[in-house]
């Protein structure tokens, strides 16, 4: 996987991006909030693929090559021009996204995703503020700190991820286990915000199908063939 840098004019959108070429071992694809504009570059096919709340371990044809833009919470809805609720492992195929020229974002996808956002209006930061709270403090806090109710929160966070506030959370915490660096699994869950080591590893049996160090050891789930 190549992951390309992401400019100072893209960064309000965009979380990563990266070009990913499928070789001969298996691959895993981790829980993840976000929402990604995805190109197969073989078949000039874009799509959008809705948070994912479940891991997947697939292999795919040797060649088979992406092109995967990570947008930020809050985002996509915009840029697509519609709701994100019910996109949760989801993919919504797209004949074409106005201003977004598909054969240049193949060739460049950089550069075609500043042109096409260049003219955009700012996007709210609420959403992304809200998505920051939630991974350090609880949902309650976080509409507290937003001044507004539970209820509204949860409507503007499924409209605009595709997930609860609480959903987006726990995914959150699973991520930081996956990114952390080797310690004892206590203190991981720890920083990941679990109460404590049995619930991280419950919640992380939940979202990856096994354990955590059942995981990191490779004893993972059998790959199934990717259709995407």
């Amino acid at each position: 996987m190549n992951s390309l840098f992401v400019p100072p004019a893209l960064v309000r959108w965009v979380a990563g991006i990266d070009v990913a070429t499928a070789g001969t071992s298996a691959a895993v694809d981790v829980p993840d909030h976000a929402t990604t504009l995805l190109l197969r570059t073989d078949r000039r096919e874009l799509v959008v693929m809705g948070p994912r709340t479940r891991a997947a371990y697939h292999v795919a044809a040797p060649g088979h090559s992406c092109v995967r833009v990570r947008m930020r919470p809050g985002r996509a809805g915009t840029l697509l021009g519609r709701s994100l609720n019910g996109l949760a492992d989801g993919v919504l195929p797209l004949r074409e996204l106005p201003g977004l020229d598909i054969g240049r974002l193949a060739a460049d996808p950089v550069a075609a995703l500043e042109k096409a956002l260049a003219d955009r209006p700012e996007p709210s930061d609420r959403l992304e503020e809200a998505a920051r709270l939630l991974t350090g403090t609880t949902v309650t806090a976080t509409a507290a700190r937003l001044h507004v109710s539970e209820r509204r929160l949860h409507a503007l966070f499924t409209d605009a991820t595709g997930l609860s506030p609480k959903h987006f959370a726990r995914i959150d915490r699973v991520r930081t286990v996956l990114a952390a660096d080797a310690g004892r699994w206590a203190d991981i869950a720890a920083t990941a915000g679990y109460y404590d080591q049995s619930h991280m590893t419950a919640e992380f049996r939940r979202f990856m199908g096994v354990p955590p160090a059942a995981f990191t050891a490779g004893r993972r789930p059998a790959a199934t063939a990717c259709t995407a």
